[in-house]
């Protein structure tokens, strides 16, 4: 095998790589959170942290004749985690409350059994700096498909905390994803 020199290895990294900090999510509001598009406009802003996410194929041990054959299982599908930053006006995080409470209700942890009103399309698109555009050119988008919220993490208050906007998590359950590779 030929040594590559770093000429050879910057020909092979397409674009100059995929830059982590290059992304947009898209996180669809169902009825029952009583969002509007404009909050699903801010949540693609003020979205910081997200990933493409994880799936795993589990696998078996099947014995043949002394040796161990290992076969495919069922895929899984792990939580899915945004960090949302917190405004003065909580439009995000009490949608996501709302959202929340309308599949367990606080007061008697009841509330819709319709799967449709509750799960929604979520998607994240990974983008290039092509300077095609202002927000630049798609090139992987991952539609998060049935997710509703798990988990709504604590907003941390401290007087020790100066020169920082309040941030949230938001883990989603969901069905599956389906990736598109658009370059």
């Amino acid at each position: 095998m030929a040594i590559l020199g770093v000429d050879d290895f910057k020909a092979r990294l397409k674009g100059g790589g995929a830059r982590a900090n290059l992304f947009k999510v898209t996180l669809n509001f169902p009825a029952v959170a009583g969002a509007g598009s404009d909050v699903t406009e801010k949540a693609s802003f003020l979205c910081k942290t997200a990933q493409l996410p994880q799936s795993s194929v589990g696998s078996f041990d099947v014995n043949f004749r002394g040796r161990i054959l290992k076969m495919p299982s069922e895929r899984t599908f792990d939580p899915w985690t945004v960090t949302i930053l917190n405004d003065t006006d909580f439009a995000i995080r009490d949608a996501m409350e709302r959202w929340s409470n309308a599949i367990a209700g606080h007061a008697f942890n009841t509330g819709t059994l319709d799967p449709a009103a509750y799960q929604t399309d979520l998607v994240v698109e990974h983008l290039d700096s092509d300077g095609v555009s202002s927000e630049g050119k798609v090139i992987k988008r991952v539609d998060i498909r049935g997710a509703f919220p798990a988990t709504i993490s604590p907003i941390e208050l401290s007087y020790d905390t100066t020169g920082e906007i309040e941030t949230f998590d938001v883990e989603f359950a969901y069905q599956y994803w389906e990736s598109n590779t658009t370059s």
